[in-house]
């Protein structure tokens, strides 16, 4: 595959998103970057959340995982239809009623002002490391195949990938992602079944799911050895609760939620997109078997978050192949990063800035585009610090494990404001908050190596419930709700 093919895709792609965000952007307020006017199709919200859902890192790393890991993750994939139940039927249903542009009003209503800027301080932190892990994995792999080869250091590649983001969203914002995800979303999937085609073609592979079913990789469930990580039931409960974190409790995920006409159609939204989310793991996890194989056929020496890359773009496959494997990852990797840039916009305006409580628009729109643009940068210094410390191992894996340290309070916060009717001292509601994960990290941490029992996801829940502890010890009398 030549670089000016490259440069072809990249640039017609992007071009295409550019005139989606022109046409969204029209008249633009920030009751269209934030809430898309409520007037959003739920059918395109459910399928552009499916690639935002879904990124850069599923599409390149789940594949690899297969190495290792085998076809385990769908422990967790089944544990994610039980957490979007959750969302559809208890946490929808709240926002709506309260109205919310921000999910993290609800804490300032609930428990009060330092409750509110506690947990939208974790989601801006579990957003920036998240987005920034996502994009690093793609601006690596866009590195190795384009700019290498034109002597661009990594710092001008994480530089355009930013910048690309900027420009389609800083007008339109979620009226004009929730166009382009979709977009993207099928280009994605797109993508990974003409790649699964043509490894089955080399291959000769007649029935997929046969093929699939027999093969030595295509263990799903572990019940063996519950000291063991990939333990059934630890994956399965931990991929319920990560959903309801990294999706309900994630103002990212529900901001294009809340832009549905009511709650009704939002609830659609969540019941499709979790069958076809299901669906769609389980072919990527397909295609991690196929890859697998097919390297080792080929004696390609390809591990985890390469693998894909490396067959896609070798050419063994043809020029059709690479140009579908790149458009698919630019897809996955833009549909969840430019949703991250404006709930990060959107979060530090309304909950940290609290803009909307100032009279003068034209003061809060100008606030909105600086907030943007400081938000552009910091992806980009993260991404960059990144760079120098990541771990020989699944990028995915990382994600999961950062998320169960960040999103743990807000599992804590959100379950003690649900189901009991208690108050607590809000001052003393960031320190409970902060000290959790340090103990929920020293527990994993002596766990693993004195008994021998590793956490693993299971760990977002231990630190849930221990910020759900460390709110009881400071509650103060019960709720008037």
């Amino acid at each position: 595959m030549q670089p000016l093919h490259i440069v072809l895709l990249i640039l017609g792609y992007f071009g295409v998103l550019i005139g989606i965000s022109f046409l969204t952007g029209k008249s633009a307020n920030n009751t269209t970057f934030f809430k898309a006017n409520n007037s959003s199709p739920w059918y395109l919200v459910a399928f552009g959340m499916i690639g935002a859902s879904l990124s850069g890192v599923t599409f390149i790393s789940v594949p690899g995982w297969v190495e290792g890991q085998q076809m385990g993750y769908m422990q967790m994939v089944l544990g994610y239809v039980i957490g979007y139940a959750v969302i559809g039927l208890v946490l929808l249903p709240l926002y709506y009623r309260l109205n919310l542009t921000s999910i993290y009003t609800y804490l300032g209503d609930r428990f009060g002002r330092f409750s509110y800027k506690t947990g939208a301080s974790f989601f801006l932190l579990s957003r920036v490391i998240g987005a920034s892990f996502r994009l690093f994995l793609v601006a690596n792999v866009l590195q190795l195949i384009l700019f290498d080869g034109y002597g661009i250091p990594f710092w001008v590649t994480v530089i355009i990938t930013i910048l690309l983001i900027w420009l389609y969203t800083f007008k339109g914002g979620i009226k004009t992602i929730v166009w382009t995800d979709t977009l993207q979303t099928l280009f994605m999937l797109i993508s990974v079944g003409v790649c699964i085609i043509m490894i089955s073609e080399e291959l000769q592979i007649d029935n997929l799911f046969t093929y699939v079913s027999e093969n030595r990789l295509s263990k799903m469930f572990f019940f063996e050895d519950i000291n063991a990580g990939n333990y059934f039931w630890k994956q399965f409960f931990s991929g319920a609760f990560i959903a309801i974190v990294m999706t309900g409790l994630d103002q990212d995920m529900m901001q294009k939620n809340l832009t549905c006409r009511n709650l009704k159609d939002a609830q659609k939204n969540m019941f499709w997109f979790t069958i076809v989310l299901v669906i769609v793991n389980f072919f990527f996890l397909s295609l991690g078997v196929l890859l697998t194989d097919y390297a080792e056929s080929l004696e390609i020496n390809a591990h985890k978050d390469q693998l894909f890359p490396l067959i896609a773009m070798n050419g063994n496959l043809g020029l059709a192949t690479s140009l579908f494997f790149l458009l698919g990852l630019i897809a996955a990797a833009y549909s969840s990063a430019d949703s991250a840039l404006t709930s990060l916009t959107t979060s530090f305006s309304i909950d940290i800035l609290e803009i909307d409580k100032k009279e003068n628009e034209k003061e809060q729109v100008r606030i909105r585009k600086k907030i943007h643009i400081i938000f552009s940068f910091v992806l980009v210094a993260t991404i960059l610090v990144f760079k120098y410390f990541i771990a020989d191992e699944s990028v995915i894996a990382k994600i999961f494990q950062f998320a169960g340290y960040t999103y743990g309070p807000l599992l804590g916060l959100y379950a003690f404001g649900l189901f009991t009717k208690l108050k607590v001292k809000d001052n003393l509601v960031p320190f409970i908050c902060l000290i959790s994960p340090f103990i929920t990290y020293l527990i994993s941490h002596l766990s693993k190596t004195q008994l021998g029992f590793d956490f693993g996801f299971f760990i977002l829940i231990v630190n849930g419930a221990l910020t759900f502890i460390g709110l009881l010890s400071i509650q103060t009398q019960t709720s008037n709700e």
